[in-house]
């Protein structure tokens, strides 16, 4: 036997409309196109933040190169360039090949700019950069595209300690 339910008014009541239900639907789609979006947003933010940690960590990786080897560093034997003014943007090495010899100093910085490329996405914008003067005062700048993450494009991390 089928129960029918009867409204307080007395009409009988068989079941949503078909525009409750498109309605619905509609409101439904909505939602999950912004939870998709919302998502995708993340995403960039995630890989961004996680280019901006790895930028940090291989500054350190240069620098503590540097300490093992802080006569050489000292000498200004790991420097980039001779004669950048404090806070300008140092000259950058932006491939293994740019570094010319086979000394101990050579062979970390080529590991140092292997290790940039593996990290930050190898391509012609990621380069490291290197200045210390003789009171151990050290510069290290990283620069890399963060275009592909939803950044703002080039990115630079500049990272100074005394060795």
């Amino acid at each position: 036997m089928r129960t029918h339910f009867i409204s307080p008014n007395g009409h009988r009541q068989r079941g949503a409309s078909l525009i409750e239900v498109l309605v619905a639907v509609v409101i439904l789609a909505i939602g999950l196109l912004g939870m998709a979006g919302l998502q995708a947003s993340a995403l960039k933010g995630n890989q961004s933040s996680y280019a901006r940690s790895q930028a940090v960590m291989l500054s350190y990786f240069m620098l503590d190169m540097m300490r093992a080897d802080r006569g050489n560093a000292l000498l200004g034997q790991y420097n980039t360039d001779s004669n950048a003014a404090p806070g300008a943007v140092l000259t950058p090495i932006c491939a293994a090949t740019d570094v010319p010899q086979n000394t101990l100093v050579d062979n970390s910085r080529k590991d140092w700019i292997n290790a940039l490329k593996a990290g930050l996405g190898d391509n012609a914008q990621t380069c490291g950069a290197i200045r210390c003067d003789a009171t151990g005062e050290c510069t290290i700048q990283i620069t890399w595209d963060d275009q592909r993450a939803g950044g703002l494009g080039q990115q630079r991390f500049d990272t100074r300690s005394r060795l």
